[in-house]
């Protein structure tokens, strides 16, 4: 069944377990993130088999797919106040920033006699969530007047919108803030997370802040890299994920239309280069289902040409496989192919 995304837990299970090792040498349990497969419990059990200490998630949907599985589950994604009882059910732990959500949180939590932990979150320049340092004081007054929350620890986030990279001097930031609410509040939290898969080569460079105790990881268990420099991590696997998709066309055409030039059907006006007639391979999948220009074709010697809603057309005649119809093409994944392709309804997935 085809176009299809096809997961090997061994190999995630392997990455996992060698991520996990190191991350334990210098005193850091992990978060294993499980967005990019949309929280498929068969894929995130080889996370927890594999040594992850908590299974993280931004959206509640999937949260609740992995209920079952032996470890606390985390919403990565800021609450929703009108999604507060879900949060309070489904996850043992959320990261929050504003007083009012977390309020919300606690009422939930009187409703359903639990208490609710969160790590609350600093910005410390990558300007997505957080609070800003000299609101840490009254932040913390406040949430220690609700008797259904628990603040868990502190936790930064880095890269994903301003691209600011981790060091030791703004984690260490983390760190002196950790200190200043145990010596003014008596609160020895539990939990100081520093950032996501780009504070790796941190700990490759053996310069990790002592004191950060936590990670929350996605992208170098899956993919196999590090992401503030994208550079693959040595022993792991690069092809946990594989996309497979069917030729339904496999013709020799010119490099140019003919005839004069609009709109594509995404409304983009199209230039081509000339390059003379080209065996070209239509696959059954399109822009609906990913960005083609995210898949890394295994056949290193075929190129993309263009892409619809539903077909995707590659330059084959420099291949040296002979291609034909019916017969499918293989492609390794970036973070965003994966993200897409599990998303969509119309590929089918696999895992062995």
């Amino acid at each position: 069944m085809y176009p299809r995304i096809i997961a090997d837990l061994n190999k995630l299970k392997s990455n996992t377990d060698q991520v996990a090792s190191l991350c334990g040498k210098h005193g850091v349990n992990i978060m294993g993130v499980t967005k990019v497969f949309c929280g498929r419990p068969e894929i995130a059990k080889a996370y927890v088999e594999g040594g992850v200490k908590y299974l993280a998630d931004a959206r509640i949907e999937n949260l609740k797919k992995i209920q079952n599985l032996p470890c606390e589950k985390v919403l990565l994604r800021l609450p929703m106040i009108s999604q507060a009882s879900e949060v309070v059910k489904y996850a043992d732990i959320s990261l929050n920033s504003e007083i009012a959500t977390i309020k919300a949180l606690n009422a939930c939590g009187e409703n359903q006699n639990k208490k609710h932990k969160i790590i609350l979150m600093i910005d410390l320049g990558d300007l997505r969530e957080g609070i800003l340092k000299d609101q840490v004081d009254e932040t913390v007054e406040a949430i220690l007047e609700l008797k259904h929350i628990e603040i868990l620890g502190l936790g930064v986030n880095l890269t994903c919108y301003g691209g600011v990279i981790p060091t030791k001097e703004n984690l260490s930031q983390l760190i002196e803030i950790h200190q200043h609410i145990r010596d003014k509040f008596g609160l020895n939290l539990e939990l100081v997370s520093g950032g996501n898969s780009s504070s790796y080569y941190l700990l490759e460079e053996n310069s990790f802040p002592k004191g950060i105790n936590n990670l929350r990881m996605g992208e170098i268990l899956v993919l196999g890299r590090e992401t503030t420099y994208g550079n693959l991590v040595e022993g792991l696997h690069d092809d946990v994920f594989i996309f497979e998709a069917e030729v339904v066309e496999l013709k020799e055409k010119p490099s140019l239309p003919i005839g004069k030039i609009g709109m594509d059907a995404f409304g983009n006006v199209p230039s081509f280069e000339n390059k003379g007639i080209r065996k070209r391979g239509i696959l059954a999948t399109g822009v609906q289902d990913v960005k083609p220009s995210d898949l890394i074709p295994v056949d290193e010697k075929i190129t993309l040409l263009g892409a619809s809603s539903d077909h995707m057309i590659w330059d084959l005649t420099e291949s040296e496989v002979a291609y034909k119809v019916g017969d499918v093409i293989r492609f390794k994944v970036s973070y965003g192919a994966l993200l897409a392709l599990y998303t969509s309804e119309y590929i089918h997935k696999f895992s062995f």
